[in-house]
């Protein structure tokens, strides 16, 4: 049996409490062993707390040590390039929060430096190890719902009544709810329908003429194989999540479907008839993820969200957000 991977965080915050730690508890491939985050007073009590054994004093002593084989980043999004590019010079495998970047140009840095490298780099899009959308993608490849028509994903949340207080500072965040969840919507479209972005056209509003990131927002894209799909998503609303797929022959339909912390009903339907019906959860979702990396590591099957997937996702962000400033429909 191969040894566990040995991850340390970089930029740990609520997020590594709330979702990586229980990951990390019930991975058999991976290991944290290690932390490093700017408010070293804060750093030590989650140490502690957490019995983590390195709680490193700098990012650089993170990313040198030889006691640490990858790196995670869950750093605000600003600081994902230069945090990926200082493990990717120490050699180290790395697996990004997402978005990976603020915009394509420094995505396109960070995986051209990896695999100049000549070290594993991911994306952590963790619903591509989510069975909600396995189940989806593997009925729109055999054909259950034929040609592909119609896509649809949602994601909101009350994001003025979370405790990230940097996901409203541009100077921070690649947006609002466009780059935070919005590219999940796309990344699980893209990898359900095994398809890619090739225009978008952006509507978005702001809670306030002030504020400086967008509240809600809807994406129109049209992808390869003529597939008409929208985006819609809010930072202002209580939380929800859906997906759907319309085909020439059947109807997909989940909602909850990107979501990880209850049972989600996936429904067929054809002719408005249920042809077929099943629950799954996605609770291990994120220890999925952290194993499968370990497994990429070792020489096992490729990671399910690259470097490459990083700039395709941010390309798409890059449209978006052009529309919305121009009002025009903007290619990829």
């Amino acid at each position: 049996m191969t040894k566990p991977v040995r991850f340390a965080i970089l930029g740990f915050g609520l997020h590594a409490v709330r979702r990586l730690l229980p990951a990390f508890a019930d991975s058999r491939e991976t290991q944290l062993v290690g932390m490093w985050r700017r408010d070293q007073k804060a750093a030590q009590e989650n140490c502690a707390q957490h019995n983590i054994a390195h709680c490193f004093a700098s990012a650089e002593e993170l990313c040198a040590s030889p006691d640490v084989d990858a790196v995670f980043i869950t750093s605000p999004d600003a600081i994902h390039h230069a945090d990926a590019l200082l493990a990717i010079r120490h050699g180290k495998a790395v697996l990004c929060e997402k978005p990976v970047a603020m915009n394509a140009a420094e995505a396109r840095e960070m995986a051209d430096a990896a695999k100049a490298a000549g070290v594993l780099y991911g994306v952590a899009q963790n619903f591509r190890y989510n069975r909600s959308l396995d189940w989806m993608r593997e009925r729109v490849q055999s054909g259950k719902i034929g040609h592909p028509q119609f896509a649809y994903a949602e994601f909101d949340y009350p994001a003025d009544r979370a405790p990230r207080k940097w996901i409203k500072d541009p100077s921070l965040a690649c947006g609002g709810p466009i780059g935070d969840v919005g590219v999940h919507c796309v990344d699980a479209l893209r990898y359900v329908l095994n398809q890619e972005v090739e225009t978008i056209s952006t509507l978005a509003t702001k809670s306030r003429p002030e504020d400086q990131v967008e509240a809600t927002a809807t994406l129109q894209m049209k992808m390869t194989s003529e597939v008409l799909a929208n985006v819609a998503v809010s930072a202002r609303t209580p939380y929800r999540t859906f997906i759907g797929i319309t085909g020439s022959d059947g109807v997909l339909v989940a909602e909850n479907g990107l979501t990880v912390d209850r049972p989600i009903e996936m429904l067929l339907r054809r002719g408005g008839e249920v042809i077929e019906s099943e629950t799954v959860s996605n609770a291990d979702g994120y220890t999925r993820m952290l194993d499968a990396f370990a497994q990429a590591l070792h020489g096992g099957q490729p990671f399910a969200a690259t470097g490459e997937d990083g700039v395709r996702n941010m390309l798409a962000l890059d449209a978006a957000f052009r529309s919305w400033k121009t009002g025009q429909r903007e290619t990829v």
